[in-house]
């Protein structure tokens, strides 16, 4: 599937522009050397041997990353489309016997030699696809996010556990939780830097999506999938997760409850997805979180917006911005640090991470639960503003409410 992450700029502050961050200077991790007889077929010096799935813009990007880590080889490519394989597998130089294709191209590249599968299509497919490769015994690295609905992320975190029973990495790939600054700010927050929490604001700003087809047909439904509510579970799951994960990290727990609205107004091109969001997350104690999304060109610009994450206690605040300042103020200072490059350095220190992890066989797998958490929270925004009405946690993670993503026309 075509996991193409150019469709959308939405992940970026100051005008969401990924090129910032794709120009942005990251060190180049040295070869890893894997350690004789922890990797399953492969030998000592040997390199990690790497499918992936979802050839677009993102999965090429990401692929490269793999590459200049030094410690894997692309032995084999999967997505529904065609000319997506072959840009992808003459790029990477893959034998044409190994490019899969169609809605079901996991299914033979995750029974082919290869060690580790990288799943970057659209999210809808993530739950089924990452099942595949644990049973066939791969580790994977997964992109976010990594369900569309509640049994899409129940099936990732019984992946995740059958991952850890036998013995496989298993690494959700969020940029925030592998950079220092925001790991070092989370860390003082919970050792009490802002005292009890009063009240909390998270935002996601950004400008408009650029369409890949011209819509009309089944083929071109899959190309826009960020457009498509049952593809990419609208763009609160699929891009406001970012913000929502980083306030799950600071809270430790899900909300109590949730009430909003929304609505699809402006980015009306293509597909069903809703283009700005207005949610109260209330936590215990009293605490709730205003949180306000929007994926659409104003004409004002995103200068003192983006992905920013407040959290207010008695002794201080945590100010967070995805590629801006992460920092502590108040009685407990701490400077922090500008993330500018943190769409680039997080992937590369998760595939360091994951590569690590592997050759080490020091399976932890400790992105999984969190990321289920993170996930179903952002399912239990959606489903407060699409039903008008407070949705509680336990409601939401009784749903059994599953997306249909209507394929009818498409080839397996």
């Amino acid at each position: 599937m075509n996991k193409n992450k150019s469709l959308s700029s939405a992940q970026f502050p100051n005008n969401c522009s990924r090129r910032n961050f794709m120009h942005g200077s990251a060190a180049v991790l040295s070869t890893m050397i894997i350690a004789p007889k922890l990797v399953r077929g492969a030998e000592a010096n040997s390199k990690l041997s790497l499918g992936l799935i979802g050839c677009g813009g993102r999965g090429t990007w990401i692929a490269d990353l793999f590459m200049k880590n030094g410690g894997y080889e692309i032995a084999a490519c999967a997505d529904y489309f065609q000319d997506k394989v072959d840009a992808f597998g003459q790029k990477f130089n893959i034998d044409p016997s190994r490019r899969y294709t169609g809605l079901n191209c996991h299914k033979k590249m995750v029974e082919s030699k290869l060690d580790a599968v990288a799943i970057i299509s659209p999210p809808y497919f993530h739950p089924e696809q990452a099942a595949a490769a644990v049973e066939a015994g791969k580790h994977v690295y997964l992109a976010k996010p990594i369900a569309v609905d509640v049994p899409g992320c129940k099936s990732i975190d019984e992946s995740g556990k059958k991952a850890t029973e036998k013995k496989l990495a298993f690494l959700i790939d969020f940029q925030t939780r592998a950079n220092q600054f925001y790991q070092e700010a989370v860390k003082r927050v919970h050792e009490g830097a802002i005292g009890n929490i009063t009240f909390s604001e998270a935002c996601y700003q950004c400008g408009a999506l650029n369409i890949r087809a011209t819509p009309g047909t089944p083929e071109a439904r899959l190309r826009n999938w960020p457009f498509d509510i049952a593809l990419s579970g609208d763009i609160i799951v699929e891009q406001n997760i970012h913000t929502l994960d980083v306030m799950n990290w600071i809270f430790q727990k899900p909300p109590i409850n949730v009430f909003g609205s929304g609505g699809r107004k402006v980015r009306l091109e293509a597909g069903d997805c809703w283009d700005h969001f207005g949610l109260i997350y209330q936590y215990d104690n009293g605490v709730p979180v205003v949180f306000n999304s929007k994926q659409y060109n104003d004409g004002a610009g995103e200068h003192d917006k983006g992905i920013v994450v407040n959290v207010f206690g008695s002794l201080g605040r945590v100010e967070t911005k995805y590629g801006g300042k992460v920092m502590i103020l108040g009685k407990n200072f701490y400077a922090g640090g500008a993330t500018g490059d943190i769409y680039k350095e997080g992937a590369v220190n998760n595939i360091a991470t994951f590569h690590k992890q592997i050759t080490s066989g020091a399976i932890s797998n400790t992105t999984v639960e969190p990321s289920v958490q993170s996930n179903m929270i952002a399912i239990m925004g959606r489903t407060a503003a699409y039903q008008h009405k407070l949705v509680t946690w336990d409601e939401l993670k009784n749903s059994t409410e599953k997306l249909d993503p209507k394929l009818d026309g498409l080839k397996s």
